[in-house]
This record gives C-alpha cells, structure tokens and sequence, in this order.
C-alpha cells in the first residue's frame, strides 16, 4: 500500500474536506494555518473521545518524531486473529498537509489509515476530528470517525518500570482487584513474571505470554491464564522514592464508570 492509495482513500471518502476541483461546487472555508508541523512533535495521549473521558482501556499513545515519522501504541480489548491490537510503539509513515496529518502503518495483510484534523493545538492540549480506515488484502474492513482530545506526556515510565514490585489496590473498587498484596517483576525484554502467594512464599503464576509495555505513562499487560487471553491498561501516575502510583478509568456493565488505583513498592531484598 502506498501514498497513492492513501490519497483515494482520504479524498474519495471525503474525511473532512472536499477533494473536487469542480467550479460548481461550493468553496470550503480555508482553515487558518495552526503551524502543526511544528507544535505537534512529541508524545500524546488521548484524553477525550466524542466529548467523554476517555476510558483508559481505550486510549492510545501518539509520538510523533518529525514531519514524515511517527509511532503509535495501542491495546484493545475487542481483539482478534484476524486484526491483532497489540501495538507497541508501531512505526507509522506520515504526512501533514495544512492542519491535516495522516499515518499509514502496515502489517501483514492489514493496513491502517489514520487521519486527524486539527481543530486546535497548543503546548499541552490537541483537539482533532479523526478517521480511521482499516484495510484488509486492500479491501476496507473497517472504519472508525470521531473526535479526540490529547494530553501531551512528558514522562517516560519505560526504564523506572523494570524491576520487582509489591502492593494492592487502594480503590474501593477495580477490576481483579481482591484487596490482597500482588507482586510483579517487569523485565527490560518487554515480558514480566506474575506471582502469587504459597504461603510465605512468592512463587511464578501459572500464567503465560506475560508481555508488557510502557509508552510514556501507557501501561498495558496481557497474558493467557486458562488458555484465555487476558488484558489490562494502566497510567502511570508517578514512580518516586521507590514507589509506583497508578490509576485507571473503568466502566460498568451499566455504562457508569469508576476510577481504580493501585499502589506499589520496589522489591530491593
């Protein structure tokens, strides 16, 4: 898949501009130019998603390197063989036109179209309308339109992770969280060992793939325990002084949302 198609996909979808040089058709506004190429290099997070929170089991991360390269990170829940969403710092092709960016990234048989228009951009905040269109053996599989809000991230967790570490959730309410002491121990390769409690003694789960990775402060894991694939998605509030903070926004079976925490120590003996 090249710039070619790319430019057919964006145009004969009408993302968000008009790409016809017919007379007869009404001219677009001209949008003032927000000097993107220059405001956007470095990490974002998403934040917001069509105006709400946006739950932390959903969020990506964006890093964009220069005018031409990016990559992105991003764990989904609604996985599958046939489009994998584990992504950990994919490299991505860009172009940015006026206030327009797209990344192109490939794998295997899929491809992905990411467009944004910026709509505002400053030092800490970017608000965009955005399209995505997946393409599977060049056919559109799926495609995906909204409006985001990114938090640029200064921070960078990936190094001050690795290590051992010991603590419980600190929230009234989480997902697996059962208010008893976990330990963790992140390894540099991007996989870790889970343990769990036989009687005075930690000892390595049952659990397999047991893979991570930290993008700015992203946490995502994922495992198999029972033959099923497992994940979790996690930000990184702080590592100081030998202690971890992290938090997350979950949602309900009901639509309502909660917000866990969980606190943890490094394990120096």
């Amino acid at each position: 898949m090249n710039w070619m198609l790319v430019a057919i996909l964006i145009c004969g979808a009408n993302v968000f501009t008009s790409c016809s040089s017919n007379d007869d058709n009404p001219v677009n506004p001209v949008e003032p130019d927000l000097n993107v190429a220059e405001k956007i290099i470095g990490k974002w997070i998403k934040a917001e998603r069509d105006g709400e929170p946006a739950l932390t089991n959903e969020k990506t991360v964006l890093t964009f390197l220069s005018a031409t390269k990016a990559y992105q990170s991003v764990s989904r829940v609604n996985y599958d063989e046939t489009v994998p969403k584990w992504r950990a710092k994919e490299e991505c092709d860009m172009t940015i036109d006026g206030n327009t960016v797209t990344l192109l990234s490939h794998s295997s048989n899929i491809d992905k179209v990411f467009t944004l228009n910026i709509k505002s951009i400053d030092d800490n905040n970017m608000s965009c309308n955005f399209k995505i269109v997946v393409m599977k053996d060049g056919e559109v599989y799926d495609t995906v339109e909204g409006t985001s809000i990114y938090r640029r991230v200064t921070a960078n967790y990936s190094t001050d992770i690795i290590g051992m570490w010991e603590g419980q959730v600190t929230s009234e309410q989480d997902t697996y969280g059962d208010g008893l002491q976990h330990r963790w121990e992140y390894k540099a390769d991007g996989t870790y060992v889970y343990y769990v409690k036989d009687g005075d003694n930690w000892v390595p789960s049952a659990n397999t793939l047991n893979e991570y990775f930290v993008d700015g402060k992203l946490l995502c894991m994922r495992w198999i325990n029972a033959d099923q694939e497992l994940r979790e998605w996690w930000e990184i509030e702080s590592i100081e002084d030998g202690v971890m903070k992290w938090k997350a926004l979950r949602q309900n079976a009901d639509g309502t949302t909660f917000t866990s925490t969980f606190e943890m120590k490094k394990v120096t003996e």
